[in-house]
């Protein structure tokens, strides 16, 4: 019998949709019931996550989407993640600006926003509904106004002197009146509505609904939402992390010259299992080698709430993030061995290094004779970045100036063809750059995960995608497709999907379960945000393990951080077995929810 959990498994035949926003849900399902597919409906809640999560994503952000396709059959990736501009060289930013990493927030750490193409490609080449139905929810609640939760309050709040003194533009559109909005009181951005409903009226004098989704796109990458943002970072110098004021290099040539793609994913077998990530533009590939690692360990026999389990999988999350750091990159650029990293023959050397007591090293590997490169230690860090020392881990925005921090959204869709999608959309955070009037929303800032460094392999460099941590999963079962799933949470994402898929497949807990089970993450590696700080051997552990679990780890030589009950990981999920759909969301934060039937 299933144990107690805060609410229950859902189980249907018609569809599922699982988020982080009970809104984006509802609206997801929607279109679903309207006779939308499942990506319709991901585009729609892609959309409304905008207005209703702004500390956690927004139109001038990024995004990768991993779907199954029924009518293909197979796969696929869609890259709406936006690459750097050309004016982002290392001399521009370490020898002319004098900066030893790129700011965490402000207009130099932006790439081309890539949230908006990557939705209407998934739209136009596997959607069925028009643009201007997809974009209805959000419009109207983004001009009638949309109930914020206390934590984008509290964001706000958090950020509100900053916003006064440096980003008026921000003050303006954030505290209206002068004042913070109330916690769960409407909050309108007609700014936004006024965008969206332009991009809707001037498409739709378009012939066809493809012709309309492209008409879109142009008048977002080549027209006036470019403009707006090509005016905005040449004619601002901002304050950012660094403590000084600059300009943007992003200009709408940048944004002309980009759009989104499709391409394959990365896959590995596991048992019963054929799990796929996007490629190494992202962490991804870095939950299939842990994968790579436990199988050389009997996960099966462990307690899923065990100090052998909680060990095993944090030594093996600490190789395998090692090797995120020293290969991964953007593979139209770099040649990442990913063949090597997942083969077995390394794998099995590679676990070997698991000992009865916590690693402190960081211990990249050597592949094809070829070894990885070593980020500077949390020593060398702290002597360049005075910051570092007392950074937090997560997603950080703002720090210096009013510390704060961003985090990420997730979407799960499954129709009644069985068409699947797991998207994770993020950045463009309310609090990390200054919004631009015009057009109602802010840029991102994903270019801080490049090093300022030409060995490195995520060395920055014009026209290149960052090495993102968002990561959407997918899983086949016994040769069909079976699961959409993730989370947010930076670095934490492969962690909290790998625990939860792991107490899925070898424990026979329900969505429901394995998402509520009590999470753990480790900070031994750099973190992929500004000031890229690294805790060797910390590991969290939200409050409700096990006591004698607990112990036990510390006993190994773990640095434990209890948290708070409830404080790690923000999963969703949703499966297809057969005619019957199931979906689970996560109840931390009281924000994330599934609907379905």
């Amino acid at each position: 019998m299933a144990g107690f959990t805060t609410r229950p498994e859902l189980i249907g035949t018609f569809g599922m949709v699982a988020s982080t926003h009970w809104l984006a849900s509802s609206v997801a399902m929607g279109m679903l019931e309207r006779g939308g597919n499942a990506f319709d409906a991901a585009a729609a809640a892609g959309f409304m996550l905008h207005v209703c999560e702004p500390h956690l994503n927004g139109p001038g952000g990024d995004m990768p989407v991993l779907l199954y396709s029924a009518r293909e059959d197979r796969v696929r990736v869609v890259c709406g993640q936006g690459v750097t501009p050309s004016g982002a060289t290392i001399a521009h930013y370490r020898d002319h600006l004098g900066l030893d990493l790129v700011p965490g927030t402000g207009l130099l750490a932006t790439c081309v926003p890539g949230m908006f193409d990557g939705w209407a490609v998934l739209l136009r080449d596997y959607g069925t509904m028009s643009l201007a139905d997809v974009l209805a929810p959000a419009i109207a609640y983004a001009e009638q106004g949309c109930p914020l939760v206390p934590r984008v309050i509290e964001t706000i709040a958090n950020v509100r002197g900053f916003f006064e003194a440096e980003w008026p533009t921000s003050a303006a559109q954030w505290l209206p009146g002068g004042r913070l909005p109330t916690p769960n009181g409407l909050f309108r951005n007609p700014a936004l509505a006024k965008t969206y409903g332009r991009i809707v009226r001037e498409a739709m004098a378009k012939s066809g609904r493809e012709a309309q989704i492209d008409q879109a796109r142009d008048l977002w990458y080549r027209g006036f939402v470019a403009e707006a943002i090509d005016k905005f970072c040449r004619a601002n110098e901002l304050m950012d992390t660094s403590g000084r004021r600059h300009r943007g290099v992003l200009s709408a040539d940048d944004m002309a010259r980009w759009q989104a793609t499709v391409e394959d994913p990365v896959s590995l077998d596991y048992g019963r299992y054929t799990v796929f990530k996007c490629g190494p533009w992202t962490q991804g590939p870095v939950l299939l080698q842990q994968l790579a690692l436990l199988r050389n360990f009997d996960l099966a026999a462990m307690d899923p709430l065990g100090p052998d389990f909680v060990h095993t999988v944090v030594e093996c999350a600490k190789l395998a993030f090692a090797d995120r750091e020293g290969f991964y990159a953007d593979p139209n650029f770099v040649d990442v061995p990913l063949q090597g990293l997942l083969s077995p023959s390394y794998n099995q050397a590679r676990a070997a290094l698991v000992g009865a007591r916590a690693s402190r090293e960081l211990r990249v590997g050597t592949v094809d004779g070829k070894p990885g490169w070593l980020p500077p230690s949390p020593e060398q860090r702290a002597a360049l970045v005075p910051e570092f020392a007392a950074a937090t881990s997560g997603e950080p925005t703002v720090r210096r100036d009013g510390a704060t921090a961003g985090d990420t959204c997730h979407v799960d869709v499954i129709d009644r063809w069985g068409n699947m999608v797991s998207a994770t959309p993020s950045g463009g955070w309310l609090q990390s750059s200054p919004t631009i009037l015009e057009v109602g929303f802010c840029l991102g800032t994903r270019m801080q995960m490049f090093w300022l460094d030409e060995s490195a392999p995520a060395a920055l460099m014009p026209n290149r995608r960052p090495r993102s941590t968002l990561s959407p999963s997918f899983a086949y079962r016994d040769g069909k497709p079976y699961m959409a799933f993730g989370t947010p949470g930076g670095d934490q994402q492969d962690q909290w999907s790998l625990t939860f898929f792991l107490r899925h497949a070898h424990h026979g807990m329900n969505l429901q379960e394995a998402i509520e089970a009590p999470a753990f993450t480790s900070e031994h590696w750099p973190n992929s945000f500004w000031p890229r700080v690294a805790k060797p051997a910390r590991l969290l552990v939200e409050g409700r393990m096990p006591k004698p679990t607990v112990a036990e780890l510390q006993r190994r030589g773990h640095d434990i951080e209890v948290g708070p009950d409830w404080s790690l990981g923000r999963l969703s999920a949703a499966t297809r077995d057969g005619d019957v759909y199931k979906a689970g969301a996560n109840p931390r934060g009281m924000q994330g929810y599934a609907v379905g039937r």
